[in-house]
């Protein structure tokens, strides 16, 4: 069982990882809409010490976190964001395609569409018998597109190892949820579904630790799904580039002040007894970890133009 150090520690590695892909935006290294998961972590690092590489797991256009803890190797992962051909896809794929078979890992930029997949391994799990699990992450956009209300309906009435990571955190993109959300939470949803459901604070690990582990249990024992609502903050806009002005300044001082993941773990250690020089360490050697990390993914080469079209159409025998 991991304890909160060793949380901590993923998600010092977790921020300098999204960092450094931060890095390839103004140097147009990476093309198209960049989405972090900055002042998200302590939702990803909270799944963290349960899952097994049999396990499915399905996450969205703010991805990289969830890779991570799948057990993504992050040369790959960084080698493919910064469009490589050393990339988990050889650079074809990019950030918002980020899939590696071994790991069981994929995810998908179309908002909602993370459930149906999901739900597809967990039919797939209940076929082969085993305890295998599946976990669909999306926001809560997502939430409101018929394919989570049709993700979920299958999987209650089936009872399938479905484990539905809703991260919450605020905004659809530039909609607040108070405002399209008939029910005041997501997780109120869940008995509709035959489910259970749960709203824990995003930015408090353990508790995040605490809820996802149990819904991955029930799913294990064939209890059926779960619905984990994780309530959290994303620093950066919904995208880089994004002019985000539907956020007051104030607004995001106050959340980046009040409800940084990382900040409120390193309070929490200081009371347990933990020295904040050990906690700076932490966080350099991430950071050390990450630049290198980096560099020799920059020193990679980028697919040659003469390939443009591989892995583009199927090859069918007349």
């Amino acid at each position: 069982m991991m304890d909160l150090i060793d949380r901590f520690r993923l998600m010092e590695r977790m921020r300098s990882f999204e960092r450094c892909c931060l890095e390839g935006v103004p140097t147009r290294e990476i093309h198209g809409e960049l989405h972090l998961g900055i002042g998200q972590e302590a939702i990803a690092a909270g799944m963290a010490g349960v899952l097994r590489d049999d396990d499915a797991v399905v996450s969205t256009h703010r991805n990289h976190l969830h890779a991570i803890v799948k057990g993504v190797p992050l040369r790959p992962l960084l080698a493919e964001i910064y469009e490589r051909e050393t990339g988990l896809c050889r650079g074809r794929g990019g950030h918002m395609h980020i899939f590696d078979r071994a790991r069981n890992f994929s995810c998908t930029g179309i908002v909602g569409s993370s459930l149906g997949v999901a739900l597809g391994h967990a039919y797939a799990a209940c076929l082969a018998g085993g305890d295998a699990v599946a976990v669909g992450i999306t926001g809560e956009g997502g939430t409101n597109a018929g394919a989570f209300h049709e993700a979920m309906v299958m999987a209650g009435a089936w009872r399938l190892p479905l484990v539905v990571l809703v991260e919450n955190n605020g905004y659809a993109i530039s909609v607040p949820i108070d405002g399209v959300s008939a029910t005041d939470t997501i997780a109120e949803r869940a008995p509709a579904y035959a489910a259970w459901g749960v709203r824990v604070d995003g930015t408090d690990v353990e508790a995040v630790a605490e809820a996802f582990a149990h819904a991955v249990e029930r799913a294990r024992r064939g209890d059926g799904p779960s619905l984990v609502e994780a309530t959290c903050y994303r620093f950066q806009g919904h995208y880089e580039g994004d002019p985000d002005r539907y956020r007051t300044k104030a607004e995001k001082a106050a959340a980046v002040e009040q409800r940084d993941p990382l900040a409120i773990a390193r309070r929490t250690l200081i009371q347990r007894g933990a020295a904040p020089g050990e906690l700076d360490r932490i966080a350099a050697d991430a950071e050390r970890e990450m630049q290198a990390l980096l560099a020799e993914v920059r020193a990679d080469p980028l697919p040659a133009t003469e390939d443009a079209l591989e892995h583009v159409f199927v090859e069918t025998a007349r």
